[in-house]
C-alpha cells in the first residue's frame, strides 16, 4: 500500500513539473514579443479653395429657321410651261424659276397698244378741233357753246388716252410676270405644281426659296431659369457682358463646333401661352450653308463671369443624408466634414455657393474611408489627372510616398 501511494506522489510531481515548466516558457515568449506597429495615416489628395472670377456659359437646345423665307407665287393666272431650277439647289437672287405661257399676255400688250395708238389719234383730233374753236368763238364766229364743247372733247380724249397708256403698262406687267424669278439669293425647295398645269389663285404658290445666311437660331428659356438668373445677378453671383451682348456658339448634332458666332437679335415680347417660355433668337452667317433651317442644334452664351467662386472637381464632393458635403483637412492634419451648397457644373467641376472658404484644403481623392478627426496625410492635387486609372494610378503614388 504505501509502495503504491509512493509511486502516486511520483507521477503528481512529474505533472506538476511539466506544468510549471510550460508556464514557465509562455511567460518568457510573452515576454518577449513586440507589440504590432501603429498603420500609417492614409494619404488623401487635397486642392486648395480659392476663389476666382470664372466665365460661365449656358446651353440651350436650339432650333435654325430661315431668317427670310420667300413663298414663290405666280402673279398672273394661267398654263405653267416648264420649270427652270433644279429642286433643292442653291438659287441667286434673279434666277429663273419657272416660265408661264406668255402668248396669251402678249396678245392683251399687243391689244392694249392699238387701242392707245387709236386713243392718241382722237386725241390729236380733239387738240386741233379745239385749236380752231378758239379763235372763230373770239371773233363770234362761234358760240361759247362751241368752245365748251371742243375743250370738254379734249379733255375727255386726254383722259382716254392716259388710261390706255395704263392698260399698256398692265398688260407689260403681266407679261413680264410669266418669267418667274428668285428674289433673293437661298436654297430651293420641291416644285409645288408641275408643269402645264393651270395657275390661278387657287393654287398659286409653286415653291419656296429659304435664305441660308445670315440663318436664325431659335431657343427658349423657362420662367424658373430666367427667374433663377435675374436673382443670381441680383445677388452678385453672376455678372452678365456690357448691354446683355452675349457671345452665341453653336454645337452642331456630332458635338463639333460651328466656326461661325453671333448675336441675340431678338427676344419674344412675352412668355408662350402654350410652354410658359422665353423666346430668343440669334443671328448667325451661314456661308457655306452648313446649317439649314428647322435643324436641331444646341445654344451657348458665352460673357458672363461668375466673381470669386469656387470650383472643385465633381468627385470631391460626396452626398450625404443631410445634403452636399466634403472632406476639408486642418492644420493638424485632421479632418473635418463640411457642408457646402453646390451650383451649376462646369465641364468636371462644380462650383460651391456656400460652405468653403478661400485656403481650405478640400480632399479631392481618398475621402470615402474618412471619419471626422482622423489624421491623414496630404498630397497636392494634380489637376491634369482625372478620375478612372488616372485617378487610381495618382491614388497608388500617394500610397507609396507615404510609405
Amino acid at each position: 500500500m504505501e509502495h503504491r501511494l509512493g509511486h502516486e506522489r511520483v507521477g503528481i510531481n512529474s505533472l506538476t513539473a511539466v506544468i510549471i515548466a510550460v508556464a514557465s516558457s509562455l511567460l518568457l515568449t510573452c515576454r518577449g514579443e513586440k507589440k504590432p506597429p501603429a498603420p500609417p495615416p492614409p494619404v488623401v489628395i487635397v486642392m486648395e479653395a480659392a476663389k476666382r472670377d470664372v466665365p460661365v456659359s449656358f446651353e440651350f437646345v436650339a432650333q435654325t429657321q430661315s431668317s427670310h423665307l420667300v413663298n414663290i407665287q405666280a402673279r398672273v393666272s394661267g398654263f405653267l410651261d416648264r420649270r427652270m431650277y433644279t429642286e433643292g439647289s442653291l438659287v441667286k437672287e434673279g434666277q429663273v424659276l419657272f416660265l408661264m405661257d406668255a402668248k396669251p399676255f402678249q396678245v392683251q400688250l399687243d391689244q392694249a397698244r392699238a387701242a392707245l395708238t387709236k386713243q392718241e389719234a382722237a386725241l390729236e383730233m380733239a387738240r386741233l378741233n379745239l385749236e380752231r374753236t378758239k379763235p372763230l368763238t373770239e371773233q363770234n364766229a362761234l358760240s361759247q357753246k362751241d368752245l365748251d364743247d371742243a375743250t370738254g372733247h379734249y379733255q375727255s380724249a386726254a383722259a382716254a388716252t392716259e388710261q390706255a397708256k395704263a392698260e399698256v403698262e398692265t398688260a407689260k406687267l403681266n407679261l413680264s410676270y410669266t418669267t418667274i424669278t428668285s428674289p433673293v439669293t437661298g436654297v430651293s425647295s420641291s416644285a409645288i405644281q408641275t408643269d402645264g398645269t393651270y395657275v390661278s389663285t387657287q393654287n398659286s404658290l409653286l415653291t419656296t426659296v429659304a435664305v441660308l445666311s445670315p440663318i436664325w437660331v431659335n431657343f427658349s428659356i423657362s420662367e424658373n431659369e430666367m427667374q433663377k438668373y435675374r436673382d443670381e445677378v441680383n445677388r452678385g453671383l453672376l455678372r452678365p457682358p456690357g448691354g446683355e451682348k452675349y457671345e452665341i456658339e453653336i454645337i452642331l448634332v456630332d458635338g463639333s463646333l460651328y466656326p461661325h458666332t453671333g448675336r441675340i437679335t431678338f427676344a419674344e415680347p412675352s412668355y408662350s401661352a402654350q410652354t410658359g417660355t422665353f423666346l430668343l433668337r440669334a443671328t448667325v452667317e451661314n456661308p457655306k450653308g452648313l446649317l439649314r433651317p428647322n435643324q436641331y442644334v444646341r445654344a451657348r452664351l458665352k460673357g458672363a463671369i461668375r466673381p470669386n467662386a469656387i470650383l472643385l472637381p465633381q468627385r470631391a464632393v460626396q452626398q450625404g443624408s443631410k445634403g452636399h458635403f466634403v472632406w476639408v483637412v486642418g492644420k493638424d492634419r485632421k479632418v473635418e466634414q463640411r457642408p457646402v451648397t453646390v451650383g451649376q457644373w462646369r465641364g468636371d467641376d462644380w462650383f460651391i455657393s456656400e460652405g468653403l472658404a478661400s485656403g481650405d484644403l478640400v480632399v479631392v481623392e481618398g475621402g470615402l474611408t474618412l471619419r471626422p478627426g482622423m489624421t491623414v496625410s496630404v498630397k497636392p492635387y494634380d489637376a491634369g489627372k482625372g478620375p478612372g486609372t488616372d485617378g487610381t494610378s495618382q491614388k497608388r503614388d500617394s500610397a507609396k510616398d507615404g510609405e
